[in-house]
């Protein structure tokens, strides 16, 4: 009896003979999730490299204006970058900002110029410019950058190990035909006198919403500066 069984397993030992179903139907799972997850760091690689070149064309664009940008050239600018990126409104958010150095090297610090965001980040303000330092390059006094920050959501399609993530990117280039690239305000806002006084900041007569707001509506002079080029130079009087 033991000497059959014996025979038994060595001529089922040296038996070359089989199916490859048994084989493929173990290692076919494996190779599903790796193929998953080749695509899917593939993807990441390729996202990240995409967005960080989307950001560097808007900073070069913006980099050359020498007129002022507005609130229609920010939308557009937005518009772009999803048109890049391939993204929508809601996913991706981007941040133009402009910073000053001031003083030297060794005494010196980064001063906000304007800063302008679209999607749900907000706008910055001086005190980010702190934990940003290292970031931010070595600048001569009175030296201004272009610094454009984006993100967007990314949701992986597949699960591999790699949970749901944002994308962010960043670049800084400095003003090419221009010393600095300025932000184009309503001048015709609210100055926070309501007096119409004339010779208040702001020519407050034109810029007021108190309680003199219809006589500004109704004068003249603010009707044919409705453009407020004449009130570019706040606390002067309009010249006739």
């Amino acid at each position: 009896m033991f000497n059959l069984l014996k025979n038994k397993l060595s001529r089922f030992a040296r038996d070359s003979e089989g199916s490859m179903t048994v084989e493929a139907i173990i290692v076919f799972p494996a190779l599903v999730w790796l193929f998953g997850a080749t695509w899917i760091y593939f993807d990441v690689s390729r996202q990240q490299s995409v967005h960080q070149k989307a950001n560097y064309t808007i900073g070069d664009m913006i980099s050359r204006e020498t007129d002022p940008v507005d609130e229609a050239y920010i939308d557009a600018t937005f518009a772009l970058y999803n048109t890049l990126t391939k993204s929508d409104d809601l996913s991706g958010s981007m941040r133009i900002s402009v910073v000053r150095r001031k003083g030297g090297l060794d005494n010196g610090r980064y001063e906000l110029q304007w800063s302008k965001v679209r999607g749900d980040k907000p706008e910055m303000v001086n005190s980010d410019l702190t934990g940003m330092e290292s970031h931010l390059p070595i600048m001569m006094d009175q030296d201004e950058i272009v610094l454009v920050e984006t993100w967007e959501d990314y949701n992986p399609v597949f699960k591999v190990g790699l949970d749901a993530f944002e994308i962010q990117t960043y670049s800084f280039t400095r003003p090419r035909f221009a010393p600095q690239v300025l932000y184009m305000r309503e001048f015709n806002e609210n100055n926070g006198w309501g007096n119409g006084d004339q010779d208040a900041a702001g020519n407050s007569l034109c810029n007021n919403n108190a309680e003199n707001a219809d006589e500004g509506a109704a004068a003249q002079e603010c009707v044919e500066n409705d453009k407020g080029n004449a009130n570019h130079e706040r606390g002067n009087k309009k010249k006739s």
